[in-house]
């Protein structure tokens, strides 16, 4: 049996030098016959979950085999040249066991193979069947290599052969830990072992990131420094387990602010100075490594603020490390986000020769203003009816797709020019650059509450929209929306696509006083005055504005893109406002997008379903297996709303393109679906409108399955 866990240790998880299993050979021998199958009753199996480090080299040994009275150290599971896993005839059973004169890369010994490479910082389940005559690997439940041996003797040499062999991890050379050792005296379990109680793997899901700006260079920039000058970002910790399913675990999670070459804490520049990190929670800010958050469905999301700015620490990049509290650190149950480079940021101005765009409203914000659904200026609706569909995959040659990002970049990138007129990305800038006008533009209300504050729309509110995240841009539309008119509001879209340069704050914006009007409406008749509504009493009513909205007369709301969007608003079997907003703030640009004649045919297809639609991350992924380790065919994807995008996130409503690549890897592409576009409504227009789309050639080179 394996060696306890330390005191304080995550139970079932150990390191390799602390592994120590003994082998009962006595129900191996004289048992197995040469070709049984795994019922036959004769042997035995050990399984466990393995787990190694990014440092490990190939040629190691990774568990040892000894034998009572010798104290040689003897292969048993090895690393090949090739990063291949080796298991070794065991001693004292087989005649082929390795011996003292046998050494890497062990040409002259006998062992099975298995065919894949051994991936480095990633689960994988190992099973070792074991008889008198026969060998096998499993790998993640699958059988992978085989060996027929033969036996050494058919009598135990003594009476304590049974207990003459132990397996050791190897103390010194690998860095790797093993989960949930397993010493079974039956054969044909391994599968059954693999799929209980697998082990938990933390990460940050990149496609939740936001208020945070990449460079060509992958490095992150972050606006900081004091408290008039710096900005929230999110970044958002699951923990899964080695399946990717979320897991619910009652474990809290600490972010840090560390250095990106070494890994060291960032300490205060003085005694009285501010935490490097901070962390907002209920509108307050404290230091982040004070206020652990707890994993709920498997996700935690964190607001920080970095205070530290890295010019003051000698333009070094910082990470932000999370890691779980109150467990001994494993590099499993620890993350670490991108290098960042925090700046402060100076005052932006127009561009010279900028000409403002007309105030008067065209036709495709007409569209947004009124929600898409066809409204006249009276607010008439028409009414939709609802129906369910059946999803399916569809499928596009590899070689017409490019390497792209995953939900979390937004797709449509800023100009130089334009960056520069937003937020200085140059390290070398400090908080000592801004003028003391600038202090005072920064600090100024932006709330939105004061009605000739929010008609002005001065200079200072636009580009403070343009630096803001998302809750900070929703809590200033909350305020303006309801007093600002049409026309400011027009302005005020233009105003910000023109001088973030990114044309899809416009669309949230335009559509911000007919969601929050619609929002307030819904949750009045779902609640009926109360503060809490049951969740099953607020279907009906979602089901039918989202109808609405969408101008969908043939596909709603199935039960899955309902349990979707129960996670979505974080609810259980009723719901407060809060947790309708949230829904409601994804929902409605979904809506709203849908109602749009390119879209709304492609969502009203059933057969295929163009459009998978309310599905998470997890769920299209897995739609592209075939099996848990085995993708589809190259080029094989699906189109979904990202789940991780709401109002007034620039790609809230946006389509993402989740594919198998020519690398047999699964991509993710968020798509554009800017109502300024005049291309048709074709699948193949819609995927050819973004900038590294149009290099896949002519439309008419795609395959036919693309051209509904």
């Amino acid at each position: 049996m394996a060696a306890p866990a330390e005191p304080g240790e995550i139970e079932g998880y150990l390191g390799l030098r602390d592994v120590r299993v003994k082998l009962d050979l006595g129900k191996a021998r004289g048992r197995g016959e040469e070709g049984a199958g795994a019922g036959a009753g004769g042997g035995f199996a050990v399984c466990f979950w393995l787990y190694l480090s990014g440092s490990a080299r190939p040629s190691p040994v990774i568990l040892h085999q000894i034998t009572a009275g010798d104290g040689n150290k003897l292969p048993f599971l090895a690393l090949s040249e090739g990063n291949k896993l080796l298991l070794f005839p065991l001693l004292r059973l087989h005649k082929q066991a390795p011996s003292s004169s046998n050494s890497s890369p062990w040409t002259d010994t006998t062992y099975i193979s298995a065919v894949n490479e051994c991936p480095l910082e990633h689960w994988i389940h190992i099973g070792c069947e074991v008889t008198e005559n026969v060998m096998r690997l499993h790998i993640d439940g699958d059988l992978v290599a085989e060996a027929h041996l033969c036996s050494l003797s058919s009598q135990p040499d003594n009476q304590d052969d049974a207990y003459q062999v132990c397996l050791l991890g190897n103390n010194s050379k690998v860095d790797g830990y093993v989960y949930n050792v397993q010493v079974l005296s039956m054969l044909g379990t391994i599968q059954e072992q693999y799929a209980e109680n697998p082990p938990s793997k933390l990460s940050i899901d990149y496609s939740c990131c936001d208020g945070i700006e990449e460079g060509d260079d992958g490095i992150w920039c972050i606006v900081g420094g004091k408290a008039s000058c710096r900005r929230n970002f999110m970044l958002e910790v699951v923990l899964t387990n080695a399946f990717g399913e979320h897991m619910n675990k009652d474990t809290q999670i600490v972010a840090s602010l560390v250095y990106a070459d070494n890994g060291a804490l960032v300490e205060k520049s003085r005694d009285d100075a501010e935490p490097p990190l901070l962390i907002a929670c209920e509108g307050l800010e404290y230091p982040a490594e004070s206020r652990p958050l707890p994993i709920l469905r498997g996700r935690a999301l964190f607001k920080l603020k970095i205070s530290q700015l890295s010019s003051k620490c000698d333009n070094k990049l910082f990470r932000i490390y999370f890691s779980t509290l109150h467990t001994r650190k494993y590099p499993f149950l620890e993350a670490s986000s991108k290098p960042i480079r925090c700046i402060s940021r100076g005052r932006p101005s127009r561009p010279l020769g900028a000409a403002k765009r007309s105030s008067s409203a065209t036709v495709d914000e007409i569209h947004l203003l009124n929600n898409g659904q066809g409204l006249d200026r009276d607010g008439k609706a028409n009414a939709c009816s609802l129906s369910h569909d059946q999803s399916s995959v569809a499928c596009l040659h590899p070689s017409k797709f490019l390497k792209v990002e995953g939900d979390g970049a937004e797709t449509h990138k800023m100009s130089k020019q334009t960056r520069k007129m937003v937020v200085e990305a140059q390290s070398a800038r400090t908080e000592s650059t801004m003028s003391d006008s600038d202090s005072i533009d920064a600090r100024s209300s932006w709330s939105g509450s004061d009605k000739d504050e929010a008609e002005t729309l001065s200079d200072a509110m636009i580009f403070r929209y343009c630096l803001e995240g998302t809750y900070e841009r929703s809590t200033f539309l909350k305020g303006a929306a309801s007093s600002i008119n049409v026309d400011d509001l027009i302005t005020l879209a233009n105003e910000v696509s023109l001088y973030s340069g990114c044309s899809h704050h416009r669309n949230q914006i335009l559509i911000s006083k007919q969601l929050l009007e619609e929002g307030a409406v819904t949750w009045s008749i779902i609640s009926k005055n109360k503060e809490r509504a049951l969740w099953s009493s607020a279907v009906p009513e979602i089901m039918s504005k989202f109808m609405d909205i969408a101008h969908s007369t043939n596909r709603g709301l199935s039960e899955q893109d309902l349990e979707v969007l129960k996670g979505i608003a974080g609810c259980g079997a009723d719901l407060g406002r809060n947790e309708f907003d949230r829904l409601w703030y994804w929902l409605y640009p979904v809506a709203v997008s849908l109602s749009k004649d390119k879209i709304n045919s492609l969502w009203g297809c059933t057969a295929p379903a163009w459009i998978e639609g309310l599905i998470t991350t997890e769920e299209a992924e897995n739609a592209l297996r075939s099996s848990r380790e085995l993708l589809k065919k190259p080029g094989t994807f699906v189109l979904r709303f990202p789940t991780t995008r709401s109002w007034p996130h620039p790609d809230a409503g946006s389509l993402v393109v989740t594919y198998v690549g020519s690398d047999n890897s699964i991509h993710h592409r968020l798509l554009s679906l800017d109502v300024s576009d005049a291309r048709a409504g074709s699948l193949q227009d819609l995927l050819l409108q973004e900038p590294e789309l149009l290099q896949l050639g002519r439309v008419d080179r795609l395959p036919t399955a693309m051209k509904y």
